[in-house]
């Protein structure tokens, strides 16, 4: 951010977004009506939801997914007038693969 990379930031807060969804359980629907106002929780972290834990390789995968997405996106941006978006695509897509460099990514540089 502090560099004005707006490719970077653009691409780390989608994945970092992706990430946090990954990490959700889902909520029953038992969980979604309502309660008592005594059966409320109550406290600091209370209403806290419990995440789930992933491995290394689950959020290589994640970010290698929201790469390859970005340029799939770039590619089929063929008209010239789109030139712009696609690389700003193909950057972040860049961005995202230098973090997986030894996790089965194609980017070296």
């Amino acid at each position: 951010m502090r560099a004005r990379d707006q490719a970077a930031v653009s691409a780390l807060r989608a994945t970092l977004a992706a990430l946090d969804n990954a990490e959700a359980l889902p909520v029953s629907g038992a969980e979604l009506r309502g309660q008592a106002i005594e059966q409320a929780p109550v406290g600091a972290g209370a209403t806290e939801a419990e995440r789930r834990e992933l491995s290394e390789d689950s959020v290589a995968d994640i970010v290698r997914a929201e790469a390859t997405e970005r340029l799939e996106a770039a590619a089929q941006l063929t008209d010239p007038a789109h030139a712009d978006r696609a690389g700003r695509l193909r950057a972040e897509a860049a961005v995202l693969f230098r973090f997986l460099n030894g996790h089965g990514a194609p980017y070296t540089g």
